[in-house]
């Protein structure tokens, strides 16, 4: 990682509202994400990497006051009128532009996209006066593995004190697994991806090449499509990383719904 300012940090931010509803199956995320935000300097401003937005370039929320977006279905009517009403960052998203348009990625800016439940969940729990300004970068439609590591990458060039980057996602997210009745066979493909992952995340006896390798091909870990169906909310850890380029510097294991989890600091 060229920016030393920067703390990156990985986490999985539950099932929709859930975390903010006093839900027992998110108690142990909710606990970890205010512990994180004791530990850590408050930041000047953060740049979310969401599992709920996908576009066919890099996009960049612009707005100084952005809206947030509901978007999630069949939750307690109290779900819909959540509020984190942080600013926006334009100057940020402005040098995130300049740092993708240099590297040769088209991208784009957008000025009406409010922030999705991604953001708003988990900063909400770390941060409840919602008063550090705020941005998104989309995912790509792509889902490609070695597009997401380059994005990250490019942003480890940006000149921002104190900035923190999450990568908000879920290190499990298979959606039918969750409400199925769990069985050894289901538990052992949770806890041997999640092995997996922490292995690849943390280990100071995998070198770089090695570590890109793991990344671009997390198809091939055990039981990966089972834990990941669709890689969605596995991407914003691939963006983490190629901002960092390293091991993590720690890493948290936790359940949530029931589900081994983890987060990764760096």
């Amino acid at each position: 990682m060229n920016n030393k300012k920067s703390r990156v940090l990985f986490l999985s931010h539950g099932g929709g509202p859930l975390p903010l509803l006093g839900d027992e199956g998110h108690s142990d995320m909710v606990k970890n994400l205010k512990f994180l935000a004791s530990k850590l300097e408050k930041p000047s401003a953060i740049l979310v990497i969401s599992a709920h937005w996908e576009e066919r370039i890099p996009t960049i929320t612009s707005s100084a006051n952005p809206s947030l977006i509901y978007d999630y279905y069949g939750f307690p009517e109290e779900s819909y009128s959540i509020q984190y009403p942080c600013h926006g960052e334009p100057l940020l998203a402005k040098k995130i532009e300049e740092l993708l348009n240099k590297a040769g990625i088209k991208n784009q800016l957008d000025k009406q996209r409010g922030f999705d439940h991604g953001l708003f969940v988990p900063l909400k729990i770390m941060y409840p006066k919602a008063d550090i300004p705020c941005i998104q970068l989309s995912l790509l439609k792509s889902l490609n593995p070695t597009e997401h590591i380059k994005i990250g990458s490019v942003l480890s060039d940006i000149e921002y004190d104190n900035l923190l980057i999450i990568g908000s996602g879920f290190s499990f997210h298979n959606m039918r697994a969750f409400f199925e009745k769990e069985t050894i066979k289901s538990r052992t493909m949770n806890e041997e991806f999640e092995q997996w992952l922490i292995e690849t995340c943390s280990s100071s006896d995998i070198n770089e090449a090695e570590r890109v390798s793991r990344f671009e091909n997390w198809e091939n870990a055990p039981y990966a499509r089972y834990c990941h169906p669709r890689e969605e909310h596995l991407l914003p850890l691939h963006v983490c990383y190629g901002f960092t380029q390293s091991a993590c510097t720690e890493y948290f294991e936790l359940k949530i719904l029931n589900k081994k989890s983890s987060l990764y600091l760096w």
